[in-house]
C-alpha cells in the first residue's frame, strides 16, 4: 500500500539469538498489515556504511513477502569504496526455499 516499515537490528551475546534490521521489520509488516503482505523493496542502511547485504536468513525470511523482482539496495564496496547496490531479489536469494510449486 506504499507505507514505509522500517527495522533496527536488536543485538544479543548469543549471536545466533540476534535479530536483524530486515527482519524486525518484516515481522512488524506482517504485525500491521497481515500475512499475506507483499514486500515492494527493501533498503539496508547503517551508520556507518559498511558493506551490509541481507544475510542468509534474512534473504531466505523475506523470499516468502517478496517478489522475485522487488528491488533491494545496500552498502557495498571494496578497498575503501562504497557504493549503493540495487540488484532484484531473485539475485540476492537465487534458490530460496519456496512453498509455491512452479
Amino acid at each position: 500500500n506504499g507505507e514505509r516499515v522500517t527495522g533496527v537490528n536488536v543485538e544479543n551475546v548469543s549471536y545466533g539469538l540476534t535479530i536483524c534490521a530486515e527482519r524486525s521489520a518484516l515481522v512488524r509488516a506482517v504485525t500491521l498489515y497481515g500475512p499475506r503482505i507483499r514486500v515492494a523493496a527493501a533498503a539496508v542502511v547503517n551508520l556507518n556504511d559498511a558493506p551490509s547485504p541481507p544475510c542468509g536468513a534474512c534473504r531466505q525470511v523475506l523470499a516468502e513477502f517478496m517478489d522475485p523482482d522487488a528491488p533491494v539496495s545496500f552498502p557495498a564496496g571494496s578497498h575503501g569504496a562504497v557504493v549503493r547496490v540495487t540488484l532484484p531479489f531473485r539475485e540476492l536469494m537465487p534458490y530460496a526455499f519456496d512453498l509455491q510449486l512452479k
